[in-house]
C-alpha cells in the first residue's frame, strides 16, 4: 500500500466517523501552500468550524500516529485554518482537532478535540 492510499483511506474513515457524530463535512484536502493543507474541514453539531488533521498508520509499531504532529506541523495547520477563515468569515468559532487511525483489525480511531 502506498502512503497516499493509506492517507486517503484514513481520511475516508475519519469522514465517516465524524458524520456519525453529527459533523457536516464541508471540504477536504484544501491546500494553501506546499506545507499547508487542511485534511478535513467540518462543522460540528454546535456550529463550530473544525479543521481536522488525520494521521493514519498501518500499525502502531512505530508509535502513536499523533506523535507525528510536530510544532511546525501544528503551526502550518493553524496557518491553513486562518487562511480558510479569510474566505469563510461567517464562522466565528473554530478549533483544530486531530484524528489518529490505525488500520488494524479492528480499525482504531482516536479523536482529540481542540489540540
Amino acid at each position: 500500500m502506498s502512503n497516499k492510499f493509506i492517507g486517503k483511506n484514513g481520511e475516508d474513515i475519519a469522514c465517516e466517523y465524524l458524520q456519525k457524530l453529527g459533523y457536516k463535512i464541508i471540504d477536504r484536502n484544501i491546500r494553501f501552500s506546499r506545507y499547508c493543507e487542511l485534511d478535513i474541514v467540518a462543522v460540528d453539531k454546535s456550529g463550530v468550524l473544525v479543521a481536522v488533521e488525520v494521521k493514519t498508520r498501518k500499525t502502531d509499531i512505530c508509535g502513536d500516529p499523533l506523535e507525528s504532529i510536530t510544532r511546525n506541523k501544528y503551526k502550518n495547520i493553524k496557518l491553513g485554518l486562518f487562511n480558510y477563515l479569510k474566505t469563510h468569515p461567517d464562522y466565528k468559532k473554530f478549533r483544530i482537532d486531530a484524528i489518529a487511525i490505525i488500520l488494524g483489525t479492528p480499525v482504531s480511531i482516536n479523536h482529540i478535540k481542540n489540540i
